[in-house]
This record gives C-alpha cells, structure tokens and sequence, in this order.
C-alpha cells in the first residue's frame, strides 16, 4: 500500500508537468507562436500586417489572403498563347487567388502587395508568379490583375495570379516573401 501512496504523487506530477508543457503552446495550430511569429497559415487566413518597402508608399502597411489554389494543364498551356521553349522542361500552370488588402498608409499599387507572392512545388521548386514582357496570356477562369490600380487604407482587391511549374509537380503551398531575414509566410495546399 505504501508503495502505491508514493506512485500516485509521482504519477500526478507527470501529468501535471504534460499539462503544463501542453497548455504553453506545444499543441496549437500555429504551433503555439504569437500572431507575429506565425508562418504557416491555411488558405483563407490573412498574412499579419506587412510594410511596404517601395519609396513610393514607405510606411504603409497591406495583407495578402491567399484563398485558392488551382493546378491548370498542358492544354491551358498549348491555349496561353505564350510561346513554348522547345530546349525547357514542359511546364504547366498554376493559378493562385488571393485578396490584397491595404490597412494602412499611403495608397499602394496592387502589384506592390502581390509581388512577393511565390508557388513552392512538392519537389521544392520555387517560382514566381508569371510575367509576360511582349503581348498577354490567357487563362481560363484567372483574368491578369491590374497591377497598376492604386488602393486606399481599407479597401480591398480579388486578383488571381499564374505561375508556372514543371509538368508532373503539383503546387505544395503558396508563400509570401518577407525579404532576406525572415521566414516566408506559406500557405500548404492539401490535394
């Protein structure tokens, strides 16, 4: 009997010490960071606030929400009206929804808030969204945003962006650059 006395004291502070060690974060969904730590958020959730780096709107502050992500195929591609290189890989596109939202400070360009956004493959290909210098490409369903139109503090913009990827991968997230030091916010695509 004694020795059952001196198990349960021991066994209790074991499982205190787990719910100690549970209820600091180990657990959470964002992986028990703070709203500013966090870097991996599910589709639909807002990036936190990021600052504006262009000259023209210093200071001003803007959300990306990526909200869909969409795996396009060899025949959107042969439809793009872009020119295929015949010495490359394939590749085929990946289309990317998202809302840009500006919260504060000088009127920014769409363009400046979606111009850090990259698609990570599941082979860990990184690339940028598409541009195209001469002419436009189309794509089914992802009309090219207006990069150029400038939104005030509250206001809102739905923009959908293609990227290309070698055919035969599949997007694995979407992320969003935070320059040099830090981390890249990312978006996992689940399918």
């Amino acid at each position: 009997m004694r020795m059952w006395t001196r198990a349960v004291p021991a066994a209790l502070g074991a499982l205190g010490l787990a719910v100690a060690l549970t209820g600091c974060g180990g657990s959470d969904s964002d992986g028990g960071k703070s709203g500013e730590d966090r870097t991996s958020f599910r589709l639909g959730e807002a990036s936190p606030p990021q600052e504006s780096t262009m000259e023209r709107a210093k200071g001003s502050t803007y959300t990306v929400t990526p909200t869909k992500v969409e795996t396009g195929t060899k025949a959107d591609m042969d439809n793009s009206g872009l020119d295929r290189d015949k010495d490359k890989e394939p590749k085929i596109p990946v289309y990317v929804w998202a809302t840009v939202t500006h919260k504060s400070g000088k009127a920014m360009e769409v363009g400046d808030m979606d111009d850090d956004l990259i698609v990570e493959t599941d082979k860990g290909t990184r690339t940028k969204a598409l541009i195209v210098i001469m002419g436009e490409a189309k794509w089914p369903n992802c009309p090219a945003p207006d990069t150029s139109k400038k939104l005030k503090a509250g206001e809102s913009e739905k923009i959908c962006k293609a990227f290309l990827i070698p055919e035969g991968q599949k997007a694995a997230a979407v992320q969003l650059g935070q320059g040099f030091t830090r981390e890249p916010l990312e978006w996992p695509v689940s399918g």
